[in-house]
């Protein structure tokens, strides 16, 4: 049987009632080692506490306390296990919570896009998504955990340039379906290179359409968990997941604060197999990683333009300007109709 005790350790504050930090979530789980997490359920009303392998309360799950009052529980969760937390009020209402970033031992900002709530009060649906960077050297057992995700499919949204020197083999691994779409990474980077910095994802939503329209077919779909990835998993990733958030309703205060999360949740040296650059003199994103030197990778910066905006907000401003918001620009470039949109947040939403 699992035990607690309360904590009096720093955790994000996840609640409802949000504020301009906080992203608004009922709860959250965050690893503190490889044997333990800690819940912070935001407040103290009496709950009962199960330990799931799902998300929902079945024979076989693990009851962690019958009233527990504390906020914050320290519960005996392995990294090496996939586990929902699920509070049971007395009113038979249940919050589910989990580990938002997957604790694998050599992955690069995976995590599940679950758990956040709604301007109308309905949360994101854990363990229907997952986002990363690129998967060239996960250990066996990183693949040992995705596999008990149940996998359906994976949206490679890179570049020819990025698979040819970092395969992806989670759908090997796991006997997931595999979709990407063919284009150069060159173009895209001498975008990047050029201008003042500023408005930079301006005209990738044009660029991205077939890999979008592959990511939100899968979602609706339901057909199994959903991995989508590029190789840093912040810009494309970032995008798609904003879209994700803001068709289903999460506020954009909300989307804004998980998208920067990237920043300290990138594990570059994961990103990238080990390669003499000389093998790939052609290859922009090589060339990226290498550019001071083979031993010296490169690191995450920070997701802000010079002027000291973000990336994402800039966008969500160009979008709303040349689409009319998220549900507008879904519909025009992606095709998706509003029988579409209304599978995709019933199968997203709780």
């Amino acid at each position: 049987m699992p035990v607690f005790r309360s904590t009096t350790a720093l955790l994000t504050l996840a609640v409802l009632v949000s504020s301009p930090a906080c992203a608004r979530e009922m709860a959250t789980v965050t690893r503190l080692d490889s044997t333990t997490v800690e819940l912070d359920r935001g407040d103290t009303t009496p709950v009962s506490v199960w330990i799931s392998a799902d998300t929902s309360i079945d024979d076989g799950d693990q009851r962690v306390a019958a009233t527990a009052k504390d906020r914050k529980l320290t519960l005996d969760i392995p990294a090496s296990e996939r586990r929902y937390v699920i509070l049971l009020g007395k009113d038979g209402h249940t919050t589910v919570a989990a580990e938002r970033e997957l604790p694998l031992q050599q992955g690069s900002n995976f995590r599940d896009i679950g758990g956040y709530v709604t301007r109308d009060g309905k949360t994101v649906r854990w363990d229907k998504a997952f986002r990363s960077g690129a998967m060239p050297v996960l250990t066996d057992s990183d693949y040992a955990l995705i596999r008990e995700l149940g996998i359906d499919s994976v949206v490679d949204l890179r570049s020819i340039e990025e698979r040819e020197v970092a395969p992806d083999l989670v759908d090997d691994r796991t006997g997931a379906l595999f979709i990407a779409n063919d284009y150069s990474l060159k173009p895209l980077m001498a975008r990047f290179g050029k201008g003042n910095g500023e408005n930079m994802y301006s005209g990738m939503e044009k660029m991205l359409v077939p890999q979008f329209r592959s990511l939100f077919r899968r979602l609706i779909a339901d057909e199994g968990t959903v991995i989508y990835h590029c190789s840093a998993g912040q810009d494309r990733t970032g995008i798609a997941t904003a879209l994700i958030y803001d068709v289903l309703g999460v506020d954009r205060e909300t989307i804004l604060k998980d998208y920067h999360l990237s920043t300290a949740l990138r594990r570059p040296q994961w990103e990238m197999p080990e390669v003499d650059p000389a093998d790939y003199p052609n290859n922009p994103l090589v060339q990226m990683y290498m550019a001071h030197g083979k031993d010296k990778l490169m690191k995450a910066q920070p997701l802000y333009t010079p002027s000291g905006a973000s990336y994402l907000a800039q966008f969500f401003t160009y979008l709303d300007s040349e689409y009319g918001g998220t549900e507008s620009y879904l519909k025009q470039k992606l095709g998706l109709s509003d029988a579409d949109l209304a599978k995709l947040r019933t199968v997203m939403l709780r």
